[in-house]
């Protein structure tokens, strides 16, 4: 995708000149419309959804460890909801994103000005993405239904407690935006990551195998089975062998708003040290 390129802005000197008083508050009135503008309406502004899952990578990867998955982790900014240390336009938030901010921890960052295009665009669609997850979670209370009405720790570990059978969860808070770890409980067939993906092997013998999938490579895979045991299988010898959808149920309808928020708060706060 070729960035479209952003003209300069105009200086009120030049308007002025050329345009009644009349003109110019119109214009004025125009400008501080933009500035109000929804997160939703800024996200149309963007090209296309792969744009943003591009910006979303980038950001992952150079932004992600000071700003936080959510971008909350600096004080005054809080990307999930919009909030900047001012209104920037997109050609600033470019700017600052490949440049930095002089005299401040804001440092340039090594990517092209099409990358900063569209974390740019992954930035503007962060606050038109927060749902239910934003409500204001206890972590206390989401440990406890986590470990308790959740049942988590029969297939997920936290810290060394719990079991190896599904994904851990020990740093997910750095890895994973409030939103997506609501989705995550609500919807878990909506995306999941390709290092969790559910594998399925049946031997020529008859065995049935369904687990996490571990590594494969021309000749072999390994998984984690239902029981949390590291089973490794030669292709050659399966009958069968294949991703499936993934064991976790949906908690939609098991926890009501306030305990999904509750979880969600806890899983948010399991971050790296």
């Amino acid at each position: 995708m070729t960035p479209r390129s952003i003209p300069p802005a105009r200086t009120g000197r030049h308007t002025t000149a050329r345009r009644s008083p009349h003109r110019a508050r119109l214009t004025l009135a125009a400008a501080a419309a933009v500035i109000m503008l929804p997160a939703a309406a800024l996200l149309a502004q963007h090209q296309s959804a792969g744009a943003i899952e591009d910006g979303r990578q980038v950001y992952g990867a150079v932004c992600s460890g000071c700003h936080g998955p959510d971008g909350d982790q600096i004080d005054g900014i809080d990307f999930a909801h919009g909030q900047f240390r001012r209104a920037y336009s997109d050609a600033e938030l470019n700017q600052i994103i490949r440049l930095g901010i002089p005299g401040t921890a804001m440092p340039p960052t090594p990517v092209a000005e099409s990358q900063a295009e569209r974390v740019v665009a992954y930035l503007r669609s962060l606050s038109s993405s927060a749902g239910a997850a934003a409500a204001t979670g206890n972590p206390v209370r989401g440990q406890a239904l986590f470990d308790g009405k959740g049942a988590c720790t029969t297939c997920h570990a936290v810290n060394g407690r719990g079991s190896p059978v599904a994904p851990d969860l020990s740093t997910i808070g750095s890895a994973r935006r409030v939103v997506e770890l609501e989705r995550s409980i609500v919807d878990p067939l909506a995306e999941v990551l390709p290092q969790n993906r559910s594998y399925r092997v049946v031997t020529d013998g008859g065995e049935t195998v369904t687990g996490r999938l571990l590594n494969q490579d021309t000749f072999t895979v390994q998984v984690i089975d239902s029981g949390g045991e590291l089973r490794s299988f030669d292709k050659a010898t399966l009958r069968e062998h294949g991703f499936t959808d993934t064991p976790m149920p949906s908690f939609r309808g098991r926890l009501d708003p306030q305990e999904l928020a509750d979880v969600v708060s806890y899983l948010a706060s399991l971050r790296r040290r």
